[in-house]
């Protein structure tokens, strides 16, 4: 991705009504004190502030218009400071043609009314009553927006820094930057569907026109091609950087280290060239030797990937690709996963999965095991074995849906000590508030695919807005 076009662009702009100004003395000045203040809230790196300042006037408002195109934001944020006419608003948001929220913001929990009822002046009390007065015009341009069919989102609240309205108004940006990083991916296609596993198929249209990601489609044989000519000096860098990344166990030997940091190495150049930001992959590799040898020494490339901010999904998942990447963007990480069994004794629900793992989630450092055999698979190798760290944590699903292409399922929950399976998978105990049975029940109910992304932290709310931006119905199980 372009360095240049990382950046979240927020267009901010205050909204008031310019026959106060000659009334109430101070209050513009006021007014405008309070959008620098939003302004320097929100500020953070690798966001852009555009700051379009008080709009006052349906003239004013077509220039910020004009300057929102120009600017190419990717979220408008409309500050209501006090009382302002819907056609004040109007022109600048349907010229913009970004999501907009609507900020009912006023400067503290309460007017003081002993101070405000002690003024001797009038004026000075409406001018003082009109610094408080964002809520009024907030159902007047709501009923525009409506009656127009103009998606808006609104967050209520104070000034105040620790008022819990600054954490909506940071779950909006952050949901808007990871729709606006989608927009910018590319989703690098890999091989083949694993045969027979129909949930993960899924329409290519669908995927590019509903998440805007650019699809690559790549042959495993440019893989092999550029694995042929990894020399052994990157191969030894690249066991160095594994032992450094990943508890390697005495029992790997140094001819699958070998083949594995030799396709890792390939992986890497691989993603360089086609300027990869997610990717899933299967590829049986029978009848051709050297694309199975690539393909079976693949996990601890795609597992460094995958904690570098590269997820990579096997067995072809496009689908669960996009919830990592989604996971990853929101910092919650994101892991392959799927169901391993049930626990009714301890009333938990394993999961876990073969192939990459997420080093910013783990437990501990990621274990590497040999394999003698991938179970449901051809070859033999290196795989990762990891467990979630324990604590709050966030299970993702894209879902088909046939009204919006797809749904966002979410559910919150908790990863637990006790016993995994060492199996040389990544697996981890799961605990829901609903409880393991209805947890399943709930979640099949919705038709995943059987594979998720697993993050940590509680993310849901994001996950949330985050379909609300894409036009995607949003479904949390618990």
């Amino acid at each position: 991705m372009e360095a240049e076009y990382s950046a979240l662009r927020v267009g901010l702009v205050g909204l008031g009504l310019e026959a106060y100004w000659s009334q109430f003395e101070g209050l513009e000045q006021r007014l405008r004190g309070y959008l620098t203040t939003v302004e320097e809230r929100i500020a953070v790196p690798n966001r852009q502030i555009v700051n379009l300042g008080l709009v006052d006037s349906p003239e004013k408002a077509q220039e910020a218009a004009h300057r929102c195109r120009k600017e190419e934001i990717d979220i408008l944020l409309v500050y209501v400071t006090t009382y302002a006419l819907s056609s004040t608003v109007l022109p600048l948001i349907k010229r913009a043609k970004v999501p907009v929220v609507l900020l009912n913001l006023q400067p503290e929990r309460s007017i003081d009314y002993a101070r405000f009822n002690a003024m001797q002046d009038r004026r000075k009390m409406t001018g003082d009553w009109l610094a408080y007065c964002s809520a009024c015009p907030v159902p007047e341009i709501a009923n525009v927006l409506s009656r127009l069919s103009i998606a808006f989102q609104q967050v209520t609240g104070t000034l105040e820094p620790e008022h819990p309205c600054w954490q909506q108004i940071e779950e909006w940006l952050q949901a808007a930057y990871v729709v606006h990083r989608l927009a910018e991916s590319r989703l690098g296609l890999m091989g083949h569907y694993y045969g027979g596993m129909l949930d993960i198929s899924t329409d290519l249209v669908q995927v590019s026109g509903r998440f805007d990601v650019h699809i690559e489609m790549i042959e495993v044989d440019e893989l092999s091609a550029l694995r042929r000519e990894v020399d052994e000096e990157a191969i030894q860098s690249k066991i160095r950087s594994f032992r450094e990344f990943f508890t390697v166990g005495e029992d790997c030997t140094e001819v699958e280290l070998n083949r594995a940091a030799k396709t890792a190495v390939a992986l890497d150049q691989l993603a360089q060239e086609k300027r990869l930001d997610l990717m899933a992959y299967y590829y049986k590799g029978s009848g051709i030797a050297e694309n199975e040898d690539t393909m079976s020494s693949i996990i601890l490339g795609t597992s460094m990937l995958t904690g570098s901010g590269l997820p990579v999904a096997g067995e072809y998942e496009i689908k669960n690709a996009i919830a990592m990447k989604i996971m990853d963007l929101l910092g919650a990480g994101g892991s392959f996963t799927e169901y391993y069994a049930m626990d009714f004794e301890r009333d938990v629900v394993l999961m876990g999965h073969d192939g990459p793992g997420h080093v910013g989630i783990a437990e501990d450092k990621i274990r590497v095991r040999p394999l003698e055999v991938y179970h449901g698979k051809v070859g033999n190798g290196l795989s990762v074995e990891m467990s979630v760290k324990h604590g709050p944590v966030t299970l993702l699903s894209v879902v088909e849906d046939r009204e919006h292409g797809f749904k966002l399922l979410v559910a919150e929950g908790e990863s637990v000590a006790g016993p995994i399976l060492e199996i040389g998978n990544t697996n981890s105990s799961y605990k829901f508030s609903v409880g393991a049975t209805a947890f399943a029940e709930s979640w099949n109910a919705n038709g995943p695919a059987h594979h998720c992304a697993i993050g940590v932290g509680h993310v849901a709310s994001s996950i949330k807005k985050i379909a609300e931006l894409l036009g995607l119905k949003a479904v949390q199980i618990c």
